[in-house]
């Protein structure tokens, strides 16, 4: 498995929105085990992405998906700054089988 951990500062104002459209942008992406966009409690205009996908190839070959590329495009305007915390090798968890 593969994993990803992202965090996405929204202009001013715009979070909400922001995280609408990434949710709404990642239904039904193969590869996909799962993806959680969360508000930071502590800053009004943070969200944390955690993704877990079967493997590298398949994250990468999700961004020429049309929704996903729908996604970025209406999103990258609200986007004040974007940083990958880090890649992960998840090895299982609630919701995760290890070796999908």
């Amino acid at each position: 498995m593969y994993g990803l951990i992202g965090k996405m500062t929204a202009q001013p104002g715009k979070r909400d929105a922001l995280a609408a459209i990434l949710v709404d942008g990642v239904a039904g992406m193969p590869g996909c085990l799962s993806y959680v966009v969360a508000n930071d409690p502590a800053d009004a205009e943070v969200i944390w992405i955690t993704e877990v996908w079967t493997s590298k190839d398949a994250h990468q070959a999700s961004l020429a998906l049309p929704s996903v590329r729908e996604a970025i495009s209406k999103g990258r305007p609200l986007i004040a700054g974007m940083e990958r915390i880090a890649e992960t090798v998840p090895i299982g968890g609630s919701g995760l089988t290890a070796g999908k």
